[in-house]
């Protein structure tokens, strides 16, 4: 079945959305991921209070692991292109992580690039396993490597890396402050969390500290933290706080990736949603880039028509 403006009209109406949702209403706020109304895929919109983005996004953890990701088993020389390609094709909001691996690759692609351009983000990895290392050193010792690393005097975006439960504003205290500091030192813009539970979102929700979120969402469910009807509430109780909120799993972490219909409606929940600023994808090869700033155009004028 092609995914036709009846159908989504017939689904924003049984998902309680409506109109409600719409272009119209979700430009109207300050962080809206279609503000300003623009039907541009990638336009730079608010990213929180402190940060601007493009609305698209490439993140490099796509089965991340041990400075490892899909991307960069495909080669370093053929990451860096799909880099470069992104910021060739208007994407400023370049998402990685120590786990990754990513920061040497980008940092090369990226070199003679305006550095306001473009939007750095990156988190440090505290979990016992997943680093080649068994040291975790504190917040600000591995961010003066990621400054080296990404060859830059400040990272835009800097984040506790996949807290899986709400306690983690008492147990990462340490780190939180230490992030605090470097952003008043100006080696950061801004800092936050990214989650992968309902209750480390509950957590980011009530923490004056968060400047960003990283949250999984989609239509589906789909290695989300919970169904979307939990997981939104959530997200826009952050969002309306002022927070940032960048989704990421929009293609369900590739599981929709040979449906067309599926990557549309995932990508029209998450703009529709009021809740989501950028949407980051693990793109692996400059084609998946081309097609899903196409999809999201599309998405943008079906919404702008509903409007």
């Amino acid at each position: 079945m092609r995914y036709t403006r009846r159908t989504f009209l017939a689904e924003a109406t049984a998902t309680g959305t409506g109109l409600v949702l719409g272009i119209s209403a979700v430009s109207s706020g300050p962080q809206g991921v279609a503000a300003q109304a623009s039907r541009d895929p990638t336009a730079i919109v608010p990213l929180g209070k402190h940060l601007k983005a493009s609305r698209i996004g490439i993140g490099f953890g796509m089965r991340g692991y041990n400075r490892q990701s899909n991307l960069s088993r495909r080669g370093l020389d053929h990451a860096e292109r799909v880099v470069r390609y992104a910021y060739d094709v208007g994407i400023r909001f370049f998402d990685n992580a120590d786990l990754y691996g990513s920061h040497e690759y980008v940092a090369k692609a990226l070199r003679g690039k305006p550095r306001d351009s473009y939007v750095l983000s990156t988190k440090v990895w505290f979990h016992p396993t997943g680093l080649p290392e068994k040291e975790r050193p504190d917040a600000d010792v591995a961010v003066k490597r990621f400054l080296k690393e990404l060859e830059t005097d400040y990272i835009d975006l800097v984040q506790i890396h996949c807290m899986m439960n709400g306690e983690w504003t008492q147990t990462m205290r340490r780190q939180m402050d230490l992030l605090e500091e470097l952003k008043e030192k100006g080696l950061i813009k801004a800092h936050g969390v990214s989650c992968h539970a309902v209750s480390a979102l509950e957590a980011a929700a009530q923490s004056d500290w968060v400047d960003v979120v990283h949250a999984r969402i989609n239509h589906l469910g789909t290695k989300m933290d919970d169904k979307p009807e939990v997981v939104v509430p959530v997200l826009k109780r952050i969002h309306d706080a002022g927070k940032g909120v960048v989704g990421m799993k929009i293609i369900g972490e590739g599981a929709f990736r040979n449906d067309p219909e599926l990557r549309d409606r995932s990508i029209e929940f998450a703009l529709r949603s009021g809740c989501v600023d950028v949407m980051i994808v693990g793109f692996e090869i400059p084609e998946e880039i081309d097609d899903f700033k196409q999809r999201v155009a599309a998405a943008l004028d079906r919404l702008a028509e509903v409007a």
